[in-house]
C-alpha cells in the first residue's frame, strides 16, 4: 500500500527537520503567502551629543526595520529628534545660521569666478533653507539645507530638523503633538485634577473688601472676570496685596507673585479679568472691592484631586459661607442699592479712573440651554471649534471677533489658525468675552459678488464657555446628527 502523497504546505513532522524550510512553510503557506503586515523595529538607539555647544539644539536617535519577504514596511519614523537644552550662548557669540554662511565666504558659486560674503537672508519661502544673501547686492542663493538644530527664524522657538521647522511637545520631541493637559501632566486627558468653577454672587450690604474664594497652592489656569465698576483684589498668604489692595487702585498688567504670573485686566467697558497660568506655589486669597451692588464675579481654576479636600474644608473652616466682611472695612450697613461710594486712591503717578458714560445695557439674552439647542445649531453650522477669544471689535451693526482656533470638531473647509468671527447688532448674544475658551458653531457666509467670506455667530447661536463636560456634549451631538 502505497502511502498518500503529500505536499510542502503539510509537511510530515520530523524531529531535526530544517529550519529554513519550516520558516519558509510559515511565511507562504501557513499564513497564506501574501503580505503579512509591516515589520518590526529594532530597538531605538542611544541619542546622539547635541547638535549646539550652548543653547538650544537636536539630539537624534535611530533604528532599523526588520522585514522578511512579503511583509510591509514598519510603521512609523526610523529617526525621533528631542531638543536639548545647553547653557546660554555667551553675548557676542555668532548665531548659528551666521555661522553656515560664512562657510561659503570667499568661494565661488554658480560657476562664475567671483567670490562674495554671505549673511543670512529671512524672505525665502522655505525657513529651513540656507538662503543667504550676499553683502553689499540685491541677491540671495541657497545653499541646500540648514542643519539640524538651526532656528527656523531670529527668536523663534521652533528648529529645523531635515528641512522642516518643528516645535517640540511637551515631552521634548520635536514634531510631537503631545501638550500638557489642564492638570499639567504631559499628554493627560484632565483626570488627574478637578475644574473649581463657579460663580460669586453676594450681593454686599456696604463698600469694602469682601472674600470671594480661596486660590490654593496647585492652582492652574485661573480665570477670574466680570463686569462692574468693582475691582478686584488679591491677597498672598502673608497678607501682601498683590494688586489694589488698602483702598489704593493699581495698573493693569502683570503681576508675578506664588510662583506665576498673574495678568490682571481692567477696561472702561467695564470689564476686570484675571489670568494665570499656574501653578501656585502658595495660597491666594481672591477678594472684591465693591463700590456697587456685585452683579456676579465668575472664577475658576483647576485642581488636583488629593488638593480639593483640603480646599473645601479649608473655606468651610473660614465660614465663608456667610461672606463676612474684612473688620476694618466695618461701616453701618445700606440698601445694596444705595452703597456708599468710598473713592480707592491711586498709587503714585497712576492716571485717574474715570467711568464711562452712561449707555443702555443690552437686553437679556434669550435661554439657549439644553440638547435640542445645541443640535439644531451643531448639525446646521459649516463649523465648529474650540477658540479662545483675543479681541472685540463694535463696528457699524456689527461685533467682531478676533479668535485663535485651537480644536476643530466640524469643518467643511479649511481653518486658518487666526479667524474673525462676525456677529449681528452691538449687543449680540451670546457675548463673548476676550481672554476665554468657547465652543462655538458657525456658518460661512458668502456675500452674492464673492467680495465677502466671513464666518457668521448666528444671534441666539451655540456659543458655551469651554469644559470637559461641554466637549463631551458637542461630541456626542456630532454622533446623533444626520448624515
Amino acid at each position: 500500500m502505497h502511502s498518500p502523497p503529500h505536499t510542502l504546505c503539510a509537511p510530515r513532522p520530523r524531529p531535526f527537520q530544517n529550519l529554513l524550510l519550516l520558516l519558509w512553510t510559515l511565511l507562504h503557506c501557513g499564513l497564506g503567502g501574501s503580505a503579512q503586515g509591516p515589520g518590526e523595529w529594532t530597538p531605538w538607539g542611544s541619542w546622539s551629543r547635541c547638535s549646539s555647544s550652548c543653547g538650544r539644539g537636536v539630539s537624534v536617535r535611530s533604528r532599523r526595520c526588520i522585514r522578511f519577504p512579503g511583509e510591509e514596511p514598519c510603521w512609523g519614523d526610523s529617526h525621533e529628534y528631542r531638543l536639548c537644552q545647553l547653557p546660554d550662548c555667551p553675548p557676542g557669540a555668532v548665531p548659528f545660521r551666521d555661522l553656515q554662511c560664512a562657510l561659503y565666504n570667499g568661494r565661488p558659486v554658480l560657476g562664475a569666478q567671483k567670490t562674495y560674503r554671505w549673511v543670512p537672508f529671512y524672505g525665502a519661502p522655505n525657513q529651513c533653507d540656507l538662503n543667504c544673501l550676499a553683502e553689499g547686492h540685491a541677491f540671495y542663493h541657497s545653499f541646500g539645507r540648514v542643519l539640524d538644530g538651526t532656528t527656523c527664524s531670529p527668536g523663534a522657538q521652533e528648529l529645523c530638523v531635515a528641512g522642516r521647522c518643528l516645535s517640540a511637545g511637551c515631552d521634548g520631541l520635536l514634531g510631537s503633538d503631545a501638550r500638557e493637559d489642564r492638570c499639567g501632566r504631559c499628554g493627560g486627558a484632565n483626570d488627574s485634577c478637578l475644574l473649581v468653577q463657579r460663580v460669586f454672587r453676594d450681593a454686599g450690604a456696604f463698600a469694602g473688601y469682601w472674600n470671594v474664594t480661596l486660590i490654593p497652592a496647585g492652582a492652574r489656569h485661573i480665570r477670574v472676570a466680570h463686569r462692574s465698576r468693582n475691582y478686584l483684589a488679591l491677597m498672598a498668604s502673608d497678607g501682601r496685596y498683590v494688586f489694589n489692595g488698602d483702598w489704593v487702585l493699581n495698573r493693569p498688567g502683570t503681576y508675578e507673585a506664588v510662583g506665576t504670573h498673574m495678568v490682571y485686566t481692567r477696561d472702561a467697558s467695564p470689564e476686570e479679568t484675571l489670568l494665570a497660568a499656574g501653578p501656585t506655589s502658595h495660597d491666594l486669597l481672591l477678594q472684591v472691592l465693591l463700590q456697587e451692588p456685585n452683579p456676579g464675579i465668575e472664577f475658576e481654576f483647576w485642581l488636583p484631586r488629593e488638593h480639593y479636600g483640603p480646599f473645601q474644608a479649608q473655606v468651610q473652616a473660614l465660614g465663608w459661607s456667610l461672606r463676612q466682611p474684612q473688620p476694618r472695612e466695618v461701616v453701618p450697613p445700606q440698601a445694596p442699592s444705595a452703597i456708599p461710594a468710598r473713592t480707592p486712591t491711586l498709587a503714585p503717578g497712576l492716571v485717574p479712573l474715570t467711568a464711562p458714560p452712561p449707555t443702555d445695557p443690552c437686553p437679556p439674552c434669550p435661554d439657549t440651554r439644553g440638547r435640542a439647542h445645541r443640535l439644531l445649531h451643531y448639525c446646521g453650522s459649516d463649523f465648529v471649534f474650540q477658540a479662545r477669544v483675543l479681541g472685540r471689535h463694535r463696528q457699524d451693526q456689527e461685533t467682531r471677533y478676533e479668535v485663535r482656533v485651537q480644536l476643530v470638531y466640524k469643518n467643511r473647509s479649511p481653518l486658518r489658525a487666526r479667524e474673525y468671527v462676525w456677529a449681528p447688532g452691538h449687543c449680540p448674544c451670546p457675548l463673548l468675552s476676550p481672554h476665554r475658551e468657547y465652543l462655538l458653531a458657525v456658518r460661512r457666509l458668502v456675500s452674492p459678488d464673492g467680495t465677502q467670506d466671513r464666518l457668521l455667530l448666528p444671534h441666539a447661536g451655540y456659543a458655551r464657555p469651554w469644559s470637559p463636560a461641554e466637549d463631551s456634549r458637542a461630541r456626542l451631538a456630532a454622533r446623533r446628527c444626520p448624515l
